[in-house]
């Protein structure tokens, strides 16, 4: 399984080990609002961490930890995945973190390693994310991964927008210097 280093953060494959930190970000409302609109239960926690380990023997790639290299701490999750679970859709990016560490640049750290991994290793002819509408900050986070917004749909039982970026895109995109800049 694949571990990702970013200048501030060690993006690990979830697993049983950060049940703690992922169950204590999981089970804020403030962070679940625009995720699935509720707080995750431990046993929430525990099936997605089964999901995920499950996912990254399937497929070689799912869900990361985002610790932190100098705390140790777990800051946040984020993934490539299929959009909507469904293995015949495009391959997602999305995150989620603490709210002490909103407005600090690592959703757009993270999600530029995650993007640029996935773009160099998995070969997809794009990658999508998906939020609310109302989803202002994840929208700012694809907006600076390079992405446009390409339609409305409905995933995860939601209305969101759709953000998408093409392999071609990114090869000219200021998210890969900056990416290429920090690996």
């Amino acid at each position: 399984m694949t571990v990702l280093l970013t200048p501030r953060l060690r993006l690990e494959p979830l697993d049983d080990c950060h049940l703690d930190g992922l169950h204590e970000l999981n089970r804020d409302p403030v962070v679940m609002r625009f995720i699935t609109g509720r707080p995750d239960t431990l046993d929430d926690t525990r099936l997605m961490i089964e999901r995920v380990k499950a996912r990254w023997t399937e497929f070689g790639y799912s869900w990361w930890a985002f610790v932190s290299r100098d705390s140790g701490q777990l800051l946040g999750s984020g993934c490539i995945q299929h959009l909507n679970r469904d293995p015949a859709g495009p391959l997602e990016t999305g995150w989620r973190l603490r709210q002490d560490t909103w407005g600090q640049g690592y959703a757009s750290e993270a999600a530029r390693h995650m993007v640029g991994w996935a773009f160099a290793t998995l070969e997809p002819e794009r990658v999508c994310a998906v939020c609310q509408p109302e989803n202002h900050d994840s929208a700012a986070v694809m907006q600076r991964l390079g992405m446009s917004f390409t339609s409305l749909g409905r995933w995860y039982d939601m209305d969101c927008a759709r953000y998408d970026i093409t392999a071609e895109q990114w090869q000219h995109s200021d998210a890969r210097a900056r990416y290429l800049a920090e690996a």
